[in-house]
């Protein structure tokens, strides 16, 4: 995907082991349409399939991470239409990528963009930075996990409130709730998530990938069995040259030579 004034999504390559997914709809407040869904899926697709990416970045701009979903597109739809929508296929695309995915927000993160946010494994916030699920402020409610996944980040009264007022929160309370891992400097963001991606990339992408699908099953999976797949993942990974690798290097004393395999 080349850079472009009418690209809605922008792919640049900070390192090259790191693609960064810059969101660019800013006369529409960079607004979630089913267009930039679709190129957002599209692009972590080609980077969790492309070997030498080990993470990813997602960006919005200065002072806005995404508003929301694209109101336009949405007010004249039905509920028939709605449901029909290839939008919860997008979703689950993007949710389905196995490499780590880091969030970079600055500005307000609102509606589909918390949503969009929290598909993402990590979150860095500028200290500006405001989330929200403003959804029930048009007499609708959030479509894509900005009540499910919410109330599994941040608890069951937090979202709550978030939810049914639809008033956001600071990047402090965001922090505090476990919303995001970190908080930096306004404009500090995504040069931050660019050396923690480069920092992740660095590491061993098998045991990257499976950490992540490990933490990830929380959202799936009764803790019994959450237990179980968490072991044998662990065990898996007892067969990788990556993990034969390591621990030579450990006892070695020396920085280990990842493959990937």
């Amino acid at each position: 995907m080349n850079p472009s004034d009418e690209a809605v999504l922008i792919v640049e390559a900070p390192a090259s082991d790191v693609r960064l997914l810059r969101l660019n709809r800013p006369d529409k407040r960079n607004a979630i349409s089913t267009a930039l869904l679709l190129a957002i899926a599209e692009a972590l697709e080609e980077g969790d399939a492309t070997e030498a990416i080990g993470c990813l970045v997602m960006t919005g701009g200065d002072k806005i991470f995404a508003a929301g979903a694209d109101i336009g597109e949405m007010a004249p739809k039905l509920a028939p239409e709605g449901l029909a929508d290839m939008r919860p296929a997008l979703w689950r695309r993007i949710r389905a990528i196995r490499k780590p995915i880091i969030a970079a927000v600055e500005g307000w993160c609102l509606g589909a963009g918390n949503e969009l946010m929290m598909c993402c494994d990590i979150a860095v916030a500028s200290r500006e930075a405001k989330f929200g699920q403003p959804e029930t402020n048009l007499g609708i409610i959030p479509g894509a996990g900005g009540g499910a996944t919410l109330a599994r980040i941040i608890g069951r009264s937090r979202a709550m409130a978030m939810v049914l007022t639809g008033k956001p929160i600071t990047a402090e309370e965001a922090l505090q709730f476990g919303l995001v891992a970190e908080i930096c400097d306004p404009g500090a963001a995504t040069g931050r998530a660019v050396e923690l991606a480069q920092e992740i990339a660095a590491r061993a992408p098998l045991a990257m990938q499976q950490g992540k699908a490990v933490v990830k099953a929380v959202f799936d999976q009764p803790h019994n069995a959450h237990l179980d797949f968490e072991r044998q993942a662990f065990s898996l990974l007892f067969s990788t040259a990556d993990k034969k690798e390591g621990v030579a290097a450990f006892q070695e004393k020396r920085k280990p030579q990842w493959k990937g395999r």
